[in-house]
């Protein structure tokens, strides 16, 4: 959501002609780090915006291919550098089509095992999970609540143990762990709250209020902006790619460090006013309390991860949506608006819009299964 700091000091040697008779030559100067400033760790190669300027190397008095400061400040009142990730940045020219190809295998094959495996009632688990769950209480929403409950654990616990998982398995082979597992959960609680979303006690009704449908629609658009930063990296999602952890800077981010937490508040909060009962109520607790846990857990595996380069992104970013724009602690270049103009927000903006017009078609597939 900035270059490899790696500082080359040592200078070559000059080439000396044989002699009979070597004057001594002074060792050449070794320019040295600022002993108050502690290194930064290797951050991944961004693509570098035509509004930041490459950076000069910190006290290595060489420009690097592309960079940043430490600090990650520009000096002369221009725009800050980055320090993390370009997000979204999508080149055609860059792309692979075995990768792209692959990447539709498998998730085609994902698909059909999650069907399988997990869906199917006939040859399936997932029924026999819901059932446990449910035996625990006859109401809708502790079982919604547990739903989630479950899945948050799940989902923010295997992201905690990401880097000692990742040790012992490889990147790849954790990341399919971590699908493997995460997904089918997800799926249930889903479709769960799906059947059940009007089954709950009402609190109030608004839907037939004018001008209710239109709130909730676009609410409910612009949250999808911000709950899937993770079409930002696709071939790494399906492991294709080997997966990293990111920190991204541009794009969504210049308005909120954690646009899945603000995406996910906007949509329950949307469809909380719309539905108006006890079930919706739960899923949004569930739902939420999960990304507030998970804001904070981010933050934790960031600073852990890039240590004073993410206390920079930190101090310029901010959790709550555009605090930091307001306070004058992020500058948004002239050219911000480009930063949306490619290809992950179009991608996003049609999938949006395909998932409303076949709101019908899920809810009959949801309503096949006996969740």
């Amino acid at each position: 959501m900035a270059s490899q700091l790696r500082l080359h000091l040592a200078a070559t040697p000059p080439l000396l002609l044989p002699h009979r008779r070597r004057p001594h030559l002074p060792r050449p100067l070794r320019p040295t780090l600022n002993p108050i400033r502690a290194p930064l760790p290797a951050l991944p190669v961004p693509r570098v915006l035509s509004h930041a300027r490459p950076a000069w190397a910190v006290g290595g008095g060489v420009e690097p291919k592309e960079g940043v400061v430490a600090e990650g400040e520009a000096s002369g009142g221009e725009e800050p550098l980055l320090v993390g990730e370009d997000s979204a940045a999508f080149e055609l020219k860059d792309q692979s089509m075995a990768s792209w190809a692959y990447f539709a295998v498998i998730l085609a094959a994902v698909l059909v095992a999650l069907n399988v495996l997990w869906i199917d009632p006939g040859t399936g688990v997932g029924t026999k999970f819901l059932d446990a769950v449910a035996s625990v209480s006859d109401s809708h929403e502790v079982v919604m609540l547990l739903l989630t409950i479950i899945f948050a654990l799940v989902h923010s616990g295997m992201a905690s143990l990401r880097e000692s998982g990742e040790k012992i398995l490889g990147e790849r082979a954790y990341r399919v762990l971590f699908a493997g597992i995460s997904l089918p959960l997800a799926v249930t609680t889903i479709v769960y709250f799906i059947n059940h979303r009007y089954d709950g006690i009402q609190l109030w009704q608004v839907q037939g209020t004018t001008g209710i449908h239109e709130l909730v629609w676009l609410s409910s658009f612009i949250s999808f902006f911000f709950l899937y930063p993770s079409t930002f990296n696709l071939l790494e999602v399906a492991a294709v790619d080997k997966p990293k952890l990111h920190m991204w800077e541009t794009g969504i981010m210049r308005i909120t460090r954690h646009p899945q937490m603000v995406g996910q508040v906007i949509w329950c909060l949307a469809h909380t006013l719309w539905i108006g009962n006890s079930v919706a109520v739960a899923a949004s607790v569930g739902l939420i309390g999960h990304h507030l846990f998970g804001a904070w857990n981010g933050d934790r595996r960031l600073v852990s991860r890039y240590g004073e380069a993410f206390e920079v992104l930190k101090k310029r970013t901010s959790v709550v949506p555009f605090a930091a724009i307001v306070d004058g602690r992020q500058k948004l270049p002239k050219d911000y608006h480009k930063e949306f103009f490619r290809l992950p927000y179009v991608a996003i903006t049609i999938l949006t819009l395909g998932a409303y017009f076949a709101h019908p078609l899920m809810q009959a597939s949801s309503y096949q299964l006996p969740w």
